[in-house]
């Protein structure tokens, strides 16, 4: 699995190349922590095993997808207090929660907060894969998205006062010559900004500027 790269043809960039999911393990029992390292690896992506979750905190996280296989039971934050830190932070973090002792509430509070699964220790190996395939789809969706956010407040800031002004009447429907009236300026030179518009954001016709519009909105 790899960064999608439709984000980057629709922006007009060079696809990035191939990156490698990583797994943060956190876990404070060295033996699950080494067999799972192992697993990860054979199965195609990164592991990156951490003995707590203050070890995970102080690790980098770059703009692969990844995901965290977390153990509830922690020496410092348990596994439930490290999920709402993660929850704050780290968008693109899904998480699968692995335990040796998990009741109905914990694995309820788990799945309410948006883990993508809870396994019982010992746990078979193929549903720890599968849950993990999940959480890297989750997470490079999330990661593609943001990076289309980006883009289009990036195309958006290079429009001048004036031309975010047309804009922002293009968008609510109205005609050149009412755009015109509304800025005090002629019909002649709101098409001109119009165009430019259109060319900087690139955006394909008005309802496309529209549906760009409603994302800005949505991301401030």
């Amino acid at each position: 699995m790899m960064l999608a790269s439709a984000a980057y043809h629709v922006m007009g960039l060079p696809p990035m190349p191939p990156v490698t999911p990583v797994v943060f393990i956190v876990d404070d029992d060295i033996s699950v922590r080494e067999s799972l390292e192992v697993l990860i690896r054979q199965a195609g992506w990164q592991p990156e095993p951490c003995a707590s979750a203050q070890e995970f905190l102080a690790h980098s996280h770059g703009l692969a997808p990844s995901c965290l296989v977390l153990d509830v039971s922690l020496p410092d934050l348990n596994g439930l207090e490290l999920q709402s830190r993660i929850g704050a932070n780290y968008i693109d973090m899904p998480i699968i929660f692995i335990t040796g002792h998990g009741d109905v509430p914990m694995t309820v509070q788990a799945m309410k907060a948006g883990a993508v699964d809870f396994l019982t220790k010992p746990f078979d190996d193929d549903a720890l894969l599968a849950a993990i395939e999940t959480a890297l789809a989750r997470s490079e969706a999330s990661i593609e998205q943001e990076v289309q956010k980006q883009s289009l407040r990036d195309r958006y800031g290079t429009l001048s006062p004036r031309e975010q002004e047309v804009m922002a009447l293009v968008v609510t429907g109205l005609m050149n010559k009412q755009v015109a009236g509304r800025l005090g300026i002629t019909e002649v030179t709101v098409k001109a900004h119009r165009g430019q518009v259109m060319r900087k954001m690139r955006a394909k016709s008005v309802p496309d500027l529209v549906k760009m519009a409603a994302s800005l909105d949505s991301g401030r």
